[in-house]
């Protein structure tokens, strides 16, 4: 084992001479505590020594009506560099820290070096996992810092991540001009779930600067509640298919490349109370998505193409979310875009059966960077499918000219209490294509907001002042 006290004084090093076995019961682990490895130069290995124990140690599967509890693995506040993929092969399994540590690593690194003796803190902090895993090109199930995956049955189920940070500490050059720490590109990932699950729980954790956030493929009963999840390529991604899943009070960015929340082939999805920040390309993406609810969320984006139910998503509900649209204040990031025109509408919707009811919209932008050149913005739009019910949305629709600083904090937060405008601007409230009919739009814009086929959609205009 590396012995160098230097090397493990800043962080929560090993004292081997106080316990060589679990402190407080046999199924509570501390990665400090444990006598092999050292948790600062390569957690990863000394998280899977654990595992290995508890699987040494829990082999009956029926014992007194139990058998195989699980245990926890505690993570003490400190940094930990993690070099070798953890493998979560068994149920039970709570990995846990003592804070999610989330401090926005881009601002610092978009301030001029010379600035950065004078800043309090450089790095995330709390428990801290520092993903140096290699990269090489590898698939994204070979990069991740936790790797879930089991055969057979049952599926494996109740692993739980919380309270720690995982960390990718930089981005990588992506040929172009853009700052290789502003391209979100780094072939990380922080948490890959490769098996069917069951009762999974992500929750207070703190995800930075990773290519993948946290990616789980057929989940059930899946809670992603209460993380800060921003500066990463792609936050929350559900893939494969799955049920009962909820996504819950996050605090939710990704970057221009990826999506803030996507899932697909999904029912019974609970999307709510969730803050989304601007920059990624999506904020919410369903894709084969049925008989769910986005509701209640908080949604802000530079660009078009803010919630998207594509790919036959239907019977779904999206209720009282309130939707901002304005221009990219940060001078690092403009000209960035997700290239998506505003033509495809804040909200797009591809399915059937849709219930699209007290919504706010506000489009705060420049008419100047509307994308074509002179085209009416689009807010609603649906693109095809049928019965979808549009009802009691409010639009604000105002043009302002953009300005830009330096500091992203405060040229935000100016942005956001600015309520100001010289000019309204033009917009289509509802858009309907022909693909699209037998819907219903009420009170969602007036007359002349609204492009509908009358003959093949009911619509009631919201009354306008003075008739």
């Amino acid at each position: 084992m590396p012995t160098d006290s230097a090397a493990r004084e800043s962080s929560a090093a090993p004292d081997h001479s106080r316990a060589t076995a679990p402190q407080s019961g046999k199924n509570y682990y501390d990665v400090t505590t444990w006598p092999v490895g050292d948790p600062s130069e390569d957690v990863g290995a000394v998280i899977n020594s654990i595992i290995a124990d508890i699987k040494d140690r829990q082999k009956v599967t029926d014992a007194n009506s139990g058998g195989k509890p699980g245990a926890v693995i505690y993570i003490p506040p400190g940094d930990y560099h993690l070099r070798t993929q953890v493998l979560v092969d068994i149920s039970y399994l709570k990995i846990a820290g003592s804070g999610h540590g989330f401090a926005s690593t881009s601002i610092r690194f978009n301030l001029p070096e010379e600035e950065w003796p004078d800043l309090h803190e450089l790095w995330p902090g709390g428990s801290r996992i520092l993903v140096d895993t290699p990269v090489n090109g590898a698939e994204e199930e070979c990069t991740a810092a936790f790797r879930v995956e089991r055969g057979g049955s049952p599926r494996i189920s109740a692993v739980e991540f919380s309270n720690f940070c995982i960390d990718g500490m930089h981005f990588e050059p992506d040929g172009s001009a853009t700052h290789r720490e502003n391209t979100y590109i780094n072939g990380k990932t922080g948490i890959y779930v490769a098996s069917s699950n069951d009762s999974f729980r992500v929750t207070g954790m703190g995800f930075v600067y990773l290519e993948n956030a946290l990616t789980v493929y057929n989940a059930d009963a899946l809670s992603v509640h209460d993380n800060f999840i921003a500066e990463c390529g792609s936050c929350v991604e559900l893939r494969g298919w799955g049920q009962a899943c909820k996504i819950t009070d996050n605090l939710v960015g990704a970057g221009f490349r990826g999506h803030s929340i996507y899932a697909e082939n999904h029912g019974g999805l609970l999307v709510t109370a969730n803050n989304v920040f601007p920059r990624g390309a999506s904020s919410v993406h369903l894709r084969g998505v049925t008989r769910s609810s986005v509701t209640n969320n908080r949604l802000h984006s530079f660009y078009p193409g803010m919630l998207i139910l594509e790919a036959n998503s239907s019977e779904n509900l999206v209720a009282t979310n309130h939707f901002l649209r304005d221009n990219e204040p940060w001078t690092p990031f403009l000209g960035v875009d997700n290239g998506v025109d505003d033509l495809e509408g804040l909200l797009s919707v591809s399915g059937s059966n849709n219930s699209v009811v007290g919504n706010h919209f506000s489009q705060v932008i420049d008419s100047r960077g509307v994308r074509p050149t002179g085209a009416t913005p689009v807010i609603i739009r649906l693109v095809t499918g049928g019965g979808n019910f549009v009802s009691n949305n409010h639009v604000v629709a105002l043009d302002v000219r953009s300005t830009s600083s330096d500091s992203c904090f405060s040229a935000q937060v100016d942005a956001l209490l600015t309520t100001q405008a010289t000019d309204s601007l033009i917009v289509t409230t509802v858009m309907v294509d022909p693909e699209s009919a037998r819907n219903t739009i009420l009170d969602s814009g007036s007359d002349t907001e609204v492009v509908v086929d009358r003959a093949v959609n009911a619509f009631r205009a919201t009354p306008t002042v003075g008739f």
